[in-house]
């Protein structure tokens, strides 16, 4: 349960943050800007890993936790109960915005600017990148070192600097399905939940191929 209450907390603090931030963004006339919006998921996603990691690894986001279950790093039974508190922990930051913007149509949900073919790919291919560098800077299913939370804080920060304006830079089936239930602006939703989590599992043979050490190899 403190597990699952870290990972609620997590997600709810992610959400709450970079939602808000384009939520204020909208109302306030631009005050916010995109490169704050950016920044803000970033530093959120940062700040949660340097806070919760210990606890559940911070995972925040269901395409993350169900990588770490095919690479072999988390328990599948855990798989189903961490989702769960993640939608439900997205869920209650929507809701708590809603109750302070009214008016707002969106809620900072994440819609298609271009194409849907473009939105998917962007997404699949965003994702694959940032769960690589999960992969990467983590031991089983928890962050290692010092700086693992700013490589993956900054990751979340950069894809959504260049990609937020065409596709949302979602990367999280949570963070788009909460506001986008809570405002019902459900259209392609679809794109970010399918995309993401192809993404992220096509990152875990590519991570295994990559950082496998053959028998024998030596560092050089």
């Amino acid at each position: 349960m403190r597990q699952l209450a870290s990972e609620f907390m997590g997600t709810f603090a992610l959400v709450f943050a970079g939602t808000g931030a384009i939520v204020i963004n909208d109302v306030s006339g631009g005050a916010v800007t995109h490169v704050g919006v950016a920044l803000t998921f970033g530093l959120a996603v940062s700040a949660m890993i340097y806070t919760l990691g210990d606890v559940s690894g911070a995972h925040l986001n269901p395409a993350v936790t169900l990588a770490f279950a095919v690479a072999g790093r988390f328990k599948v039974v855990r798989v189903l109960p961490y989702i769960a508190a993640q939608v439900a922990g997205a869920c209650a930051a929507s809701l708590l915005l809603r109750g302070l913007f009214e008016s707002h149509a969106t809620l900072g949900a994440t819609l298609p600017a271009g194409s849907a073919m473009q939105a998917a790919v962007l997404e699949l291919v965003l994702t694959l990148l940032l769960m690589f560098t999960i992969l990467g800077v983590s031991q089983g299913a928890r962050e290692k070192g010092l700086f693992a939370g700013a490589a993956i804080g900054g990751v979340v920060a950069l894809e959504a600097l260049f990609a937020g304006p065409v596709s949302g830079a979602s990367m999280n089936p949570a963070r788009s399905m909460a506001p986008a239930l809570v405002s019902t602006r459900m259209e392609g939703i679809w794109i970010y939940l399918a995309a993401p989590t192809l993404g992220a599992l096509a990152a875990v043979p590519l991570s295994a191929f990559i950082h496998r050490r053959p028998a024998g190899s030596s560092n050089g």
